[in-house]
């Protein structure tokens, strides 16, 4: 659910996290573009493993015609079985990029007007205040409910496949005061796609995961893409997270995503999340119009679309995307606007600790410098 889902279990968010270790910023100088090397590619998937930050890691490169899967690690504790090269895993918070995309289609089809207060179409469930584009953007000011769940993972452990509903999850965030006054400032919430998910549902009158799947799934032939519900396995082949509980490796792969929900409950392969970065950066999924919205930043969110991060490398290359966090996994899927250099990455946690900090920028660097 991107890096405040967990933001006790740092180690978690490697990826997601990159904003945050300063891999991505929003000023540079622009470099020469060069071809990814695959080889170095492959050095630092092993650093990122080696430095003890993961038990194991997949990556999808493309880069002009240049297109390959790298990966390091392992899949599972006491076992040598390397990383499934198209391996099924959480998604986390680039869940938010696909119910942002539907609610745009929704917004092209005239059945929802991005800065109508949310309450004209949920009356009474936030602020009135507060907008449909202010909630895309992080900028309503909503309390992150996941600050207050318990998230470390001795504390997760005992709810790890509890059910909750996306009423439950709102109730804890509008329980607390606003931030701040919607559209003053930005502040990355995943209470603000659980309310994109109940609109999702009440403008298409039916639930938000079949919606997602009949507008992109299915058109798309994602496959390997689920919205699993309250299944707490991941089908197929997969690699497992851990944690430390009590002193011991726990492995956390199986939990009941239901806690994310429409904010990063998803499970998908770098395969589908290239194929869907692919056909959102290049228009297939939204009229002009909203192809502009979802990417389109503001001097309050300077770094942050639609349900979209906006950014500049170090070396002033220009990405679209989004990160995703939940315990056990982070992920990113990267591209540049015209698509031709891309990465779609998992990560699983291993128990032990590790920065790979330096790894990371290493990797974005030849991908995308």
């Amino acid at each position: 659910m991107h890096r405040r889902f967990s933001r006790p279990l740092k180690k978690f968010q490697l990826v997601a996290a990159l904003t945050v270790a300063g891999l991505i910023t929003t000023t540079g100088t622009a470099l020469a573009d060069t071809s990814a090397d695959r080889d170095v590619v492959q050095e630092a998937l092993d650093q990122i493993t080696a430095s003890g930050a993961a038990l194991g890691v997949q990556a999808r490169v493309t880069d002009g015609h240049q297109r390959f899967t790298a990966r390091s690690g392992r899949a599972e504790l006491g076992s040598n079985r390397p990383v499934p090269e198209n391996g099924r895993f959480r998604i986390g918070s680039i869940t938010k990029t696909f119910v942002s995309t539907v609610l745009l289609q929704l917004s092209g089809e005239g059945k929802v007007a991005l800065d109508a207060p949310v309450v004209r179409y949920l009356p009474g469930l936030v602020d009135g205040r507060i907008t449909v584009r202010q909630i895309l953007q992080h900028t309503s000011g909503l309390y992150n409910y996941t600050q207050a769940l318990p998230l470390r993972p001795d504390e997760f452990e005992p709810i790890r496949f509890k059910h909750w509903t996306p009423e439950e999850l709102l109730k804890i965030a509008t329980g607390k005061p606003l931030d701040f006054d919607p559209g003053t400032r930005w502040s990355y919430s995943n209470t603000n796609y659980v309310v994109a998910g109940l609109l999702v549902e009440k403008l298409t009158g039916r639930p938000y995961e079949k919606a997602v799947e009949q507008r992109i799934l299915k058109p798309l032939r994602l496959s390997d893409t689920e919205l699993p519900g309250d299944d707490v396995d991941i089908r197929g082949p997969h690699a497992h997270g851990y944690v430390t509980v009590a002193g011991k490796p726990n492995d956390i792969t199986r939990i009941n995503p239901s806690v994310a929900w429409a904010a990063g409950e998803m499970i998908s392969t770098t395969r589908d999340l290239d194929t869907f970065g692919v056909a959102l950066a290049s228009g297939r999924l939204l009229k002009p119009a909203q192809q502009q919205e979802i990417t389109r930043t503001t001097a309050v969110s300077p770094g942050y679309g639609l349900g979209l991060q906006v950014e500049t490398l170090p070396c002033g290359s220009k990405v679209w995307g989004h990160g995703g966090g939940i315990p056990g996994y982070s992920s990113q899927l990267l591209t540049t606007p015209d698509t031709t250099k891309r990465l779609e990455l998992s990560v699983t946690s291993a128990p032990s600790g590790g920065d790979a900090d330096e790894a990371l920028r290493k990797l974005l660097t030849e991908v995308f410098c």
